[in-house]
């Protein structure tokens, strides 16, 4: 079949049957809009940032949309039809200049945010309230990078004009007296969770670090792998500071007595090398809040390089993962000569009892353990021998990944459109929402900014799917 006609068949699929999963009772009752949500989602809002620069490819005006909310989401845990969502650093596209490879930042200035939702009875999306993200002196936060000692990786910050971003931009750079604007507040969000004293805790792709912070956006504490950094209230084990540079902690729930934080990492880290991070292990840590105690756990991906994109709670133990590579079902910004029938968009359920915990792998003299690089089995990293002898060697080692059960399969649900899926909502034990990040609506070719289409006359925009499926694996 070619994909032109299996892609036909995914979209008329789509459009007619829906999933036919068996539920339950379900913890909170969700009526009205649940059942009356379009099949084929709902647009979330937005505002316009910039409209002045102009479209590398089509040489027309381009706009950079506020906009953004896919980074992450979660349920308002004290209003049944309400959501957050969450923003990343803000707009960017890889850029290399006078002053080394970076990024391009056309709003340097941006500062992450969390956004609350309602969804209305007949599924029409509203913004109720943006939350700034600030210091624990209450000043903002931006999206910059951090300084090396906290996980930055040597990223640039340069604005559109391809000019670097400056202590002051009025005046020329000086190494000394007006040196490039880093930002270790600065966050890169990827999770987030909601707890129902209305604070929140969001982890990111720079450190990464986890941060908490009250209903109004301002910084509590913070947790991260770098025992220098004197903010944090507990420290996540040091492996973490291996992370891939823009892969760090893509996904973070709050188990339901909101007592543990769960993490996972979007890909596998570069531990110790990026030889090492082309496999297909990822980490999962967990964080009891009230003492700090870590735990890990590995899940092992479809495919090599995918990108687990957010984690969502279901019990103390039971999660649901976003497993997802980064291709367009309809070709997206590179036409429709790409289009893909078999671009994977998935959710698993986990269960982290049936994972080997990696503080309980007894040590010998083969396996032992490194205060940066953790495990060590025969000198290499887990990352390292997993790519070399794959997961049965890891298990001859008693090391075995948690397990997980296909839920829900987005392209076969909805024909989902995006490259990124990047929100889970449990709504309740049958209905799930899902959210697409529209990276502000922006996309980069070779570092110039074009409009982010999913096909030749459609922009990318955050939407929101609710789909109906066996969420618990209730019988």
């Amino acid at each position: 079949m070619s994909n032109q006609a299996c892609l036909a068949g995914i979209i008329s699929a789509s459009l007619l049957v829906a999933c036919t999963h068996s539920a339950t009772t379900a913890p909170t009752t969700a009526t009205g809009f649940v059942d009356s949500f379009p099949q084929q989602g709902s647009r979330l809002p937005y505002t316009v940032l910039r409209d002045d620069l102009i479209d590398a490819k089509t040489s027309l005006p381009l706009e950079i949309r506020n906009g953004g909310f896919g980074s992450a989401m979660t349920g308002n845990p004290n209003q049944a039809n309400q959501f957050y969502a969450l923003t990343d650093r803000g707009p960017n596209a890889n850029y290399s200049g006078d002053y080394g490879k970076g990024k391009s930042f056309p709003t340097a200035s941006y500062t992450p945010r969390i956004g609350l939702f309602e969804v209305a009875e007949n599924g029409e999306i509203s913004l109720l309230k943006t939350i700034l993200l600030k210091r624990p002196d209450g000043s903002l936060i931006s999206g910059l990078p951090n300084s090396s000692a906290l996980g930055g990786t040597g990223e640039t910050p340069y604005h559109a004009n391809g000019k670097p971003v400056l202590v002051n931009d009025n005046r020329p750079y000086d190494a000394q007296r007006n040196p490039i604007k880093l930002d270790d507040f600065g966050l890169d969000g990827e999770g987030l969770a909601a707890l129902r004293d209305g604070t929140f805790w969001v982890s990111d792709e720079y450190g990464p670090h986890l941060v908490h912070f009250d209903a109004n956006g301002v910084e509590l504490e913070r947790m991260n792998a770098f025992q220098n950094d004197k903010r944090a209230t507990y420290h996540l084990p040091a492996v973490f500071q291996h992370r891939r540079a823009n892969r760090g902690m893509e996904g973070l729930a709050i188990t339901p007595d909101q007592g543990t934080l769960v993490g996972i990492m979007q890909s596998t880290m570069k531990n110790p090398d990026k030889a090492a991070q082309k496999g297909d292990l990822t980490r999962i840590v967990s964080i009891a809040l009230a003492n700090g105690k870590t735990e890990q756990y590995l899940y092992r991906q479809q495919k090599k390089q995918n990108s687990n994109s957010e984690l969502a709670a279901l019990t103390s133990h039971d999660f649901l993962v976003i497993e997802r590579d980064g291709g367009f079902l309809l070709g997206g910004p590179k036409g429709a000569s790409k289009a893909n029938p078999k671009v994977q968009k998935q959710v698993y359920r986990i269960d982290l009892h049936s994972g080997t915990p990696l503080s309980q792998v007894p040590l010998s003299a083969s396996v032992t353990r490194d205060p940066s690089l953790g495990l060590l089995i025969d000198g290499l990293t887990l990352e390292q021998y997993s790519v070399k002898y794959g997961w049965d060697g890891l298990a001859k080692h008693g090391i075995k990944p948690v397990t997980k059960t296909l839920v829900v399969d987005m392209v076969q649900a909805v024909a989902y459109p995006h490259d990124k899926m990047e929100g889970l909502w449990v709504i309740d034990q049958q209905h799930l929402g899902v959210l697409n990040d529209d990276d502000f609506a922006t996309w980069s070719t070779k570092g110039k900014l074009e409009q982010k289409h999913l096909d030749a006359n459609t922009v990318d925009h955050n939407h929101l799917y609710i789909i109906k499926a066996d969420l618990f694996g209730v019988k």
